[in-house]
């Protein structure tokens, strides 16, 4: 989540596919007020000309072109519209372009255990949920999600000669036992040499079977610095054995495969620990490491397995640019698109008025319900609401100049994260992103 770990409250913070046909049709209906300035050459007469209404999928397929990576953020961590917009995309592209993984701003550890279920049936996804997705993740504990998880199964055991959808977690929040069981079996069946030594270093650091993820997160980031700089110091140490002495005594493709996850699954349980080890005064640090592990993690997963994600994460993670610099630097976006070039796209939702969840401050456990008025006079959002179309995609690299223009320009922008505040960044859009969805209307996520 944007700016999940941070603890002082002065910070700013950043904050079922149900009627998804009828709601869609009503991309088409045009709103009756338009800015004085309606002239085809105006910046929004280009931009209004330039939009597809978002009902056809076709515009966005077209837009989002040979990428291996599709960054598609929202502008709530909890908004309903916005998680089965993700669903909808997900599935066209499963469809048209070959994309395999749904990649979402979760714990790798997490990510472990739904796939598991997603590609060989095992658990049951609402427990994992329940279970995992907990503090900084709860507002993925939804029926939306639940949804998709259970439509990825189904689609697995429904074509079996088709590649299996998998998912994935890119996040560093909480180490669950899954990665360390990883690499201990792997040690167990390789290299039993080094089993008992990496044993000895994960064995503070494992979650006991039981552990809720919320309580382990906030009692990890308010440890004490030094016992948090001595469990980063243990999990680099096995990372390092594993790195350096791992690999499997007899070469071969399967088994060099088999180290290569195993280290991987060491590198998560060391991402998560090092990401706790900042001190508190280090915030932009911490919040770049996170960002920048985030994106290694996708980039990965593509490497080892294939096909093409669509990464689920908030606008700010999927952007180029920082609507924050002084504390988030450098978002994920910018290391990916720094790593894949055009491969990656992203994708920025925004929305006009509605409803959102978000925790009222650092010490709720549960999100409320917001209402978001209109926007107002001198927001994006405000012009993007009077094309005529009623929600729809844009593509602003192609966009006409007067467009791009006025798309280059900052200005507040609804961004909401984990903690509600009715403060609007400052974003240019056209710097951001690479295609803009917008919607006029969102309602708060059904929250399990």
């Amino acid at each position: 989540m944007h700016g999940s770990n941070s603890v002082r409250s002065s910070v700013r913070r950043r904050s079922l596919l149900r009627n998804a046909t009828a709601a869609l049709a009503a991309s088409t209906l045009a709103l009756s007020t338009t800015p004085a300035d309606a002239s085809p050459t105006s910046p929004w007469g280009e931009l209004d000309r330039h939009a597809h209404p978002l009902g056809d999928l076709g515009a966005l397929d077209r837009m989002v072109g040979n990428a291996r990576v599709v960054g598609l953020g929202e502008a709530s961590h909890s908004a309903h519209e916005f998680f089965t917009l993700k669903q909808r995309v997900f599935r066209h592209l499963v469809t048209t372009r070959g994309f395999t993984t749904f990649a979402l701003e979760a714990s790798w550890s997490t990510g472990l255990r739904l796939d598991d279920y997603v590609t060989r049936g095992v658990g049951d996804p609402a427990q994992i949920m329940r279970d995992e997705f907990q503090g900084q993740y709860v507002f993925w504990n939804t029926e939306e999600y639940l949804d998709l998880i259970h439509w990825m199964r189904r689609y697995n055991t429904g074509h079996p000669d088709r590649p299996r959808l998998r998912f994935v977690g890119n996040d560093l929040g909480y180490p669950g036992p899954d990665a360390f069981d990883r690499v201990t079996d792997y040690l167990a069946a390789h290299r039993p040499d080094l089993a008992g030594r990496v044993d000895e270093l994960y064995a503070p650091l494992k979650p006991a079977a039981g552990t809720q993820a919320g309580p382990w997160m906030f009692q990890q980031l308010t440890k004490d610095a030094s016992l948090r700089e001595a469990d980063a110091d243990r999990a680099d140490a096995a990372l390092a054995l594993l790195r350096s002495h791992g690999g499997p005594n007899v070469s071969d493709r399967r088994a060099e495969r088999d180290h290569a996850w195993a280290v991987q699954n060491a590198t998560a349980i060391a991402q998560s620990f090092t990401a706790y080890a900042f001190p508190d005064d280090q915030f932009p640090e911490r919040m770049r490491y996170r960002d920048q592990a985030m994106a290694d993690n996708t980039a990965w997963w593509l490497d080892h397995t294939g096909g093409k994600i669509l990464l689920a994460s908030n606008n700010g993670h999927v952007a180029y640019v920082s609507d924050n610099p002084a504390e988030f630097p450098t978002p994920a976006g910018a290391f990916l698109r720094e790593r894949l070039g055009g491969r990656y796209v992203s994708i920025g939702l925004t929305f006009h008025q509605g409803t959102v969840n978000a925790l009222p401050d650092f010490t709720a456990q549960q999100p409320r319900t917001y209402t978001v008025p209109p926007a107002p006079r001198g927001h994006n959002e405000y012009v993007l609401d009077r094309v005529r179309h009623r929600d729809f995609v844009l593509d602003m690299r192609s966009a006409p100049a007067a467009a791009r223009n006025w798309l280059a320009e900052a200005r507040p922008t609804r961004s909401y994260g984990l903690y509600w505040s009715p403060e609007d960044p400052e974003i240019a859009l056209g710097h951001s992103y690479d295609i803009l969805i917008h919607l006029h209307r969102v309602e708060a996520a059904h929250v399990r």
